[in-house]
């Protein structure tokens, strides 16, 4: 759906978008994740033709009219209801069969339809947009931070929303909530001052990224366990995370595998439990872009 070739954003000496090579394929959920400033924002602008790149080449395989982007900051009309936005949406991108109702029930709004949308809250607006987004079925879907202004139960009709487009439409948005991209997407992007670090399925992320870390539970006193360990040139970092638990990360998997046990044996440690920690997006994310 989307293929882009050194895509290059240049404001003045700062990069915003720097040499991007991003492949979205048809029907997937994409998540671009990024520290604030990586440039997520501007990529999206520049794939929805609100910017002109600087260099580079974007190819999309769906028509204008088949594109539907939310910014991050969604505005309106205040005088118009939000049932009205979303008829005014829908009329705009296809004019076909109307599914207000529908899309304003999954956004979660029911009860506020009726209500001029200059009274809404962030939060409300922000899932006013999700409904406007999806009321004229596009093929391909640009969201900018669609769940940022939202508490926990609005996150979670949002992902619901994203997650149900997966193999109907092609999803590419930005988010600062891991979470969030690790829950509903099948392919994430991680992006840190302009560049693409990394870009595939989040198992590969997961599996190929962090350093491997286990999980170690003793008897008391743990302290001479852990200052024994740390002796080992094959351990990278012991960390406490309990009174009587800590983590071991190694700087190969074998390593944890060969030689963890008897460290522990010679360090004299009654081992409750030993096992991997499983590895999360933060986790891989903090260790890409540190």
């Amino acid at each position: 759906m989307i293929e882009t070739s050194a895509l290059s954003k240049h404001y003045r000496a700062t990069a915003g978008v720097d040499g991007v090579d991003l492949k979205v394929e048809e029907g997937s959920v994409y998540g671009l994740v990024g520290p604030n400033g990586a440039g997520k924002t501007t990529l999206l602008r520049l794939l929805a033709g609100l910017r002109r790149p600087t260099s580079g080449s974007m190819k999309i395989a769906a028509e204008p009219k088949d594109i539907s982007v939310l910014p991050d900051t969604p505005r309106f009309d205040p005088w118009l209801t939000g049932r009205e936005v979303v008829a005014l949406a829908r009329s705009l991108a296809s004019g076909g069969q109307a599914r207000d109702d529908a899309v304003i029930h999954d956004a979660g709004l029911e009860h506020a339809a009726h209500r001029p949308v200059g009274g809404y809250s962030r939060g409300m607006l922000q899932r006013l947009g999700i409904a406007c987004t999806v009321v004229g079925e596009p093929r391909l879907l640009l969201l900018d931070e669609p769940a940022s202004a939202l508490d926990p139960l609005g996150r979670r009709e949002v992902l619901d929303v994203v997650g149900r487009l997966r193999g109907q439409a092609t999803v590419l948005f930005s988010s600062h909530i891991l979470t969030d991209v690790q829950e509903v997407c099948d392919t994430v992007g991680v992006l840190d001052q302009g560049r693409l670090l990394f870009q595939g399925p989040i198992d590969r992320l997961l599996v190929g990224s962090a350093q491997p870390r286990y999980l170690v539970r003793c008897r008391p006193p743990i302290g001479p366990v852990v200052e024994s360990l740390r002796r080992h040139e094959w351990v990278t970092e012991v960390e406490l995370t309990g009174p009587d638990a800590a983590a071991v990360t190694v700087g190969k998997l074998s390593d944890a595998e060969r030689k963890l046990p008897g460290a522990l044996a010679e360090a004299g440690a009654r081992v409750v439990s030993l096992g991997p920690e499983a590895i999360s997006l933060e986790r891989a994310f903090l260790e890409l872009t540190r």
